[in-house]
């Protein structure tokens, strides 16, 4: 097979799972910050139901999750197809993970601006909503950043359920043609590519952020 035709179809391949990253990636940040919250600031029935979604997603393997959410809910009359079992197995796992991001950078925030913020008079909300999250928020960029990455690496489970992504587009080259060495040569490259693309887009959204927030807080 020419190496241009093995290309052609692997970005193939490698446009399914950007499709993954862009639908999951917005999942778990959703999840991280509902329930990073809920573990900060809610009552203690709510910080334990949070628990137990961080321990659960983290303390699991994300392929036996993806295989529980596409195979085993079918028998309890829950049938999801296979891109949005991918999309929600990774984007809860992934989720679980950022929660303790966004637990750690609001602590992160000086304990000045707490307290500026009371004698201000701030309510609760208030005080989470325009002074400590928009400080928290910058904090978050880079480790978010790197669980961007590790979501792109784990989108090659979702070929075990036959989602045609980079990943099941090289094994069915590999086992067609036997090119190994050129077709894992060009899924290790594009991999790279994605996940320094992600990098680079958090780094530019970080410092984005920075610059619109200046030194933040109260003065």
């Amino acid at each position: 097979m020419e190496f241009g035709e093995i290309v052609s179809v692997l970005l193939q391949g490698a446009v399914v799972t950007i499709k993954i990253v862009a639908m999951a990636l917005p999942l778990a940040a959703v999840m991280a910050f509902i329930f990073g919250l809920i573990r900060l600031y809610s009552p203690a029935p709510f910080k334990q139901i949070a628990i137990f979604y961080i321990e659960f997603f983290r303390g699991t393997s994300a392929l036996i999750q993806l295989y529980w959410i596409y195979f085993v809910l079918p028998f309890f009359g829950i049938t999801i197809d296979a891109m949005t079992a991918a999309v929600v197995a990774l984007g809860l796992n992934i989720g679980a993970y950022g929660t303790e991001v966004v637990r750690g950078a609001v602590q992160s925030v000086p304990k000045g601006q707490y307290e500026a913020s009371i004698a201000l008079n701030f309510t609760a909300r208030q005080r989470v909503w325009r002074i400590i999250l928009p400080q928290a928020f910058v904090n978050m960029i880079p480790p978010f950043g790197n669980l961007a990455i590790e979501l792109v690496k784990a989108t090659s489970l979702v070929s075990l359920i036959t989602i045609g992504d980079l990943t099941f587009k090289a094994k069915s080259l590999a086992d067609t043609t036997l090119q190994v060495g050129e077709i894992f040569g060009v899924v290790l490259f594009l991999y790279f590519i994605m996940s320094q693309a992600l990098a680079l887009l958090f780094k530019l959204l970080e410092k984005r952020l920075s610059k619109g927030l200046g030194r933040g807080g109260i003065n």
